[in-house]
């Protein structure tokens, strides 16, 4: 005999364990399948940013999601008893008089005061190089996603509704109102494999578009940073003392899963125009981020199997993303509220 349950889903990055979030406060019943390998999710240094900086902009729907987001991680720190969120305030290097210009407009905008401080700090650290100050962004911060995503699937595990293995497409079998395989039997079945897209035979249709991304660990006890400074790359205080997430590449043509010596020479060349003190790379890491051409989520329903669904592409901002466009598939599927046409799987139809 199967077990039957309302839902299955497949894949365990952010959007996976976002939207089982949805499920477990919806009391729905659901079977996770994901092998964790080869996430981008667990690599990821999982900074939260409303504002590009390379532009002085506010990402896309960034007010709504922050309202989202940091609310809901903080409801999962309360349900694992785990702390996950860590608000740090993010420093960019201001390098020229005409990005101090462009810094004090951006301020001036009704969307992005209330994330951008008016007042330029000046630099006070002396393993800093920054002759223009520093702009400082508020609300923002890091989320520990590897620890989150870790803790999330030990309490799965405890309650039999998590199963670590890849996904059997053989295995599936469906009609228009039952989803099979193997052992389970379901209504719903929702794809959130990020890259490992590109091989699942329902949906490898949709745009999605490889951006290799690597980061390197530091250890630099001369550094003291209490903030994440922000120039060509990141830096990002850890948990440990004196250690440091460095990072990220771009890289659009590299589809492998491995660092590489090209990766860390960038993150060092970018890094050392900044920081003049010494520093030892204790780790280097290599993922894949699921992104879209047009620079946003894919959700919605398979064009011809109606109870098979995709969760992907949340991009670069992640973070901020993920419990909002969760919550919408979800909504969706439950009570037929229709998709933001922006994000809906349609538009590439």
């Amino acid at each position: 005999m199967n077990t039957p349950v309302d839902y299955i889903i497949v894949g365990f990055g952010l959007a996976g364990l976002t939207f089982t979030e949805q499920l477990r406060k919806n009391n729905k019943s659901f079977i996770v399948i994901s092998s964790l390998e080869k996430s981008s999710s667990i690599v990821a240094g999982g900074m939260y940013n409303p504002v590009i900086l390379k532009r002085f902009t506010l990402a896309w729907e960034a007010s709504g999601h922050l309202k989202t987001a940091l609310p809901f991680y903080k409801e999962l720190e309360t349900y694992l008893q785990k702390s996950f969120l860590i608000p740090l305030p993010l420093y960019r290097i201001l390098n020229s008089i005409e990005e101090q210009n462009n810094w004090h407009i951006a301020t001036d905008k009704p969307s992005l005061s209330p994330y951008l401080d008016t007042q330029l700090i000046e630099n006070k650290n002396k393993n800093i190089t920054a002759n223009y100050k520093f702009g400082v962004v508020t609300q923002s911060g890091r989320l520990k996603v590897k620890s989150l995503i870790q803790h999330y699937v030990k309490k799965l595990k405890q309650t039999k509704q998590f199963i670590a293995e890849n996904f059997d497409y053989t295995a599936l079998n469906h009609t228009t109102n039952s989803i099979n395989y193997k052992n389970y039997t379901a209504k719903h079945l929702i794809f959130c494999e990020g890259f490992g897209m590109k091989n699942n035979p329902y949906f490898n249709y949709l745009p999605l578009k490889p951006s290799k991304g690597e980061t390197i660990t530091i250890v630099a006890p001369e550094l003291n940073l209490e903030a994440i400074v922000k120039s060509g790359v990141f830096i990002l205080p850890t948990a440990k003392k004196n250690e440091y997430l460095v990072g990220a590449t771009y890289n659009w043509t590299d589809e492998t899963w491995d660092a590489t010596t090209t990766g860390k020479e960038q993150l060092q060349q970018k890094l050392e125009k900044f920081i003049i003190c010494p520093y030892t790379i204790v780790k280097q890491a290599a993922g894949i981020r699921p992104t879209v051409k047009d620079r946003r989520p894919l959700l919605g329903q398979h064009p011809k199997h109606p109870n098979i669904y995709v969760l992907n592409g949340l991009g670069t901002r992640g973070v901020m993303v993920a419990p909002t466009v969760s919550k919408q598939l979800y909504d969706f599927i439950a009570f037929k509220k229709p998709l933001n046409t922006e994000i809906d799987i349609k538009r590439f139809l």
